[in-house]
């Protein structure tokens, strides 16, 4: 349970520690009113905050109201945690912030990136998992510091992201790693061993490949002509008697590379990118063997 002094110096003043300080880092004033609707624009976002900051501020700490409001007390501890973690997020981006200089100021500032802050929080705030919230954080930098997508593919990416799992992103990692991988191959790097055909673990892999494909996200890997257009396939005649069953769930003859759009979103979302506005192609900060941060 909490004491008065968790409640008062933890909870109640965390946030507003938070804002005083990083604020007061950045230099000069407009420096300070960028960090400041970016900081203010992502509370405002998530609806519990103030709820929870006035709920603490009320709490008393007496033995029959603990007793008696016990729910009450597990939605202030649940609540701390969860405060604790949006700070933690709030201060990595802000960081993010300061290793990219001032040249971000005006971005960081304009409504456009606004919304996409607020609706990036909103997913935050629904996520389940630290891989979810760290993306967020990501695209929320890597909008910040880069332009390689208009807002409104960077809204799309929140939402994929709102809408797909953990499974659907060791997928795509694995797609990233790996281009002209087989849908066996995924399997066998993320999952090992193979399940029947008629599985539940086999209809919940054929669910996520057919997810990312219909999603745009991942594609069969196709030739091309020198205009970018996706050449047909030649089939050839077969004197090979047909089969009776149907193609595998982890059939290993198509190569899947990530589409366009796919690239962009494992770019925006789990690469630690350090590219400033008006830098040109930029730089990505890398693991030891070349793999983006996430994606080894």
């Amino acid at each position: 349970m909490f004491d008065d002094e968790i409640i008062s110096l933890n909870v109640q003043q965390e946030a507003e520690v938070f804002l005083r300080t990083e604020i007061a880092k950045a230099s000069p004033s407009d420096r300070r009113r960028a960090f400041e609707k970016f900081i203010m624009a992502a509370l405002g976002s998530v609806p519990w905050i103030g709820g929870f900051l006035s709920a603490a501020a009320n709490f008393k700490i007496e033995e029959g109201t603990l007793r008696t409001n016990s729910l009450h007390t597990q939605w202030l501890e649940e609540h701390a945690r969860k405060l604790a973690k949006l700070t933690a997020t709030l201060e990595s981006v802000v960081n993010r912030f300061e290793s990219l200089g001032d040249t971000i100021d005006a971005r960081i500032q304009s409504e456009g990136y606004l919304q996409l802050v607020r609706r990036a929080f909103r997913v935050w705030d629904d996520a389940a998992t630290e891989e979810k919230r760290r993306y967020v954080g990501n695209v929320l930098a890597n909008s910040a510091g880069t332009r390689l997508c208009s807002d409104d593919v960077v809204r799309l990416f929140l939402d994929w992201l709102n809408t797909y799992h953990e499974s659907h992103f060791a997928v795509i990692r694995t797609i990233y790693a790996n281009r002209g991988i087989t849908r066996f191959e995924i399997w066998d790097q993320i999952y090992g061993e193979l399940p029947r055909e008629d599985s539940a673990e086999a209809d919940l892999y054929r669910f996520l490949i057919r997810d990312l494909s219909t999603g745009g996200v991942i594609r069969q890997d196709r030739e091309t002509n020198q205009a970018g257009q996706f050449l047909r396939k030649r089939r050839p005649k077969s004197r090979q008697p047909v089969s009776n069953t149907i193609e595998s769930a982890f059939e290993d003859i198509k190569p899947y590379v990530l589409t366009g759009l796919g690239e962009q979103f494992v770019h925006y979302t789990m690469n630690e990118v350090v590219t400033r506005i008006g830098q040109g192609s930029g730089t990505q900060a890398q693991t030891a063997d070349g793999v983006p941060p996430g994606l080894d």
